[in-house]
């Protein structure tokens, strides 16, 4: 029978910073299990690839904390590029109320020390966007150092860095059940055979909920389809400008290669596996894009090149980090909500000082533990893309 220290049930973004961090700390008899012939077919491959500090809770910016300055240095720590760019994220108030929510936001995010994110006025906003639609703006928030990084690149370089360690990636390879004695773990059963180890990670993404039925533990993450529409070549709007959302109705855009990637998430859409791209959704996005960018209208759009992924989602948008209390040994890292990518590093980090150490000095993880949904103490993330 195999032997592993550490076995880590998905290998995505999540899973391959777990294997990581583990391998950075010295903690290299790791095993990561992807089903898939390639990494990244999951969430990874298939998300916006931003990352932001401009969140509500704590917990959430102290992850953007950690994460952001990581991907700026990734190159320097793993020898691989993360593609980060810090373009900023422009939040569009349109409402009073927009920005009341984002000075309370503006005061927490300072308090723990995000030291660039500013309140910005509407002229202000008029001056430097002027292809904005910007009649019903009312002022916005900015943060420098928020951007987009390339999710599959810092994937590869997270793994290629944990292998060079002694980490084992085992492909095209299926967890198939998760063996316990008594509230100990002993051994992930899996299409390759039996790996004997006392720690699994789940580090399942979208399908999180099916691997705790291995272990017997329900997690409460459930699929939820989003899509991504990229535009052809444009050159109409400057490829400068920052993540920008739309408070009003939640759609936003960034530059992407030549082009703008658009992105809004339906509020009618409902939880499902769904991974097909519903060709009704261009004339939605574009309605809003044109609305808030009217050179937006000139758009060139081929939803043959449009994709879909999937949102791993919490009862209160929030990741689920954390041993799981009656089965030693199982550590969850589950339930992101559109956040996997861009807190990656931080999670990776997380896991592995409580896996290696039995604490974090990173967060208060007790905030994240799969207990709060039993005990009733949901957390309120409002900032939810």
């Amino acid at each position: 029978m195999q032997t592993a220290e550490v076995v880590i049930i998905g290998g995505g973004i999540v899973g391959s910073s777990v294997a990581y961090h583990l391998a950075a700390a010295g903690c290299n008899n790791v095993l990561i299990i992807e089903r898939e012939t390639h990494q990244g077919k999951g969430s990874t491959g298939k998300s916006m690839g931003g990352v932001r500090a401009q969140f509500a809770t704590t917990v959430n910016i102290q992850m953007s904390l950690y994460s952001i300055p990581f991907y700026e240095s990734f190159e320097e720590r793993t020898g691989y590029p993360s593609g980060y760019r810090p373009q900023g994220y422009l939040f569009l108030a349109i409402r009073p109320s927009h920005l009341e929510y984002l000075r309370a936001n503006q005061e927490r995010q300072k308090a723990l020390g995000l030291k660039n994110v500013c309140m910005i006025s509407a002229e202000e906003i008029r001056r430097q966007y002027p292809l904005l639609r910007s009649d019903d703006i009312v002022g916005g928030s900015f943060c420098s150092s928020d951007g987009f990084v390339d999710p599959h690149s810092a994937m590869t370089g997270f793994t290629k860095r944990a292998q060079e360690g002694g980490v084992k990636l085992w492909r095209e390879t299926e967890a198939t059940g998760i063996h316990r004695e008594g509230d100990r773990i002993t051994a992930v059963e899996t299409t390759r055979g039996p790996v004997a180890t006392r720690t699994v990670v789940n580090a399942a993404g979208a399908w999180a909920a099916e691997v705790g039925k291995l272990a017997g533990i329900q997690i409460p993450v459930a699929p939820l389809r989003r899509m991504l529409v990229p535009s052809e070549p444009f050159d109409q709007y400057p490829h400068s400008t920052p993540m920008t959302i739309d408070m009003s109705n939640g759609f936003h855009f960034r530059p992407e290669s030549l082009g703008f990637l658009l992105a809004w998430n339906d509020p009618e859409e409902p939880p499902s596996d769904r991974t097909d791209f519903d060709p009704a959704f261009v004339e939605k996005i574009l309605l809003r894009a044109a609305n808030r960018v009217p050179v937006f209208e000139n758009l060139p759009i081929n939803p043959k090149r449009a994709w879909t992924g999937l949102y791993e989602m919490t009862p209160d948008h929030h990741s689920i980090l954390g041993p799981v209390p009656e089965l030693k040994g199982l550590f969850l890292a589950n339930g992101f909500s559109g956040h996997g990518v861009m807190h990656a590093p931080a999670t990776g980090k997380i896991v592995a000082d409580l896996i290696l150490q039995g604490s974090t000095k990173l967060i208060d993880v007790e905030t994240l533990s799969l207990r709060r949904f039993a005990e009733g103490k949901l957390i309120e993330e409002t900032a939810v893309l």
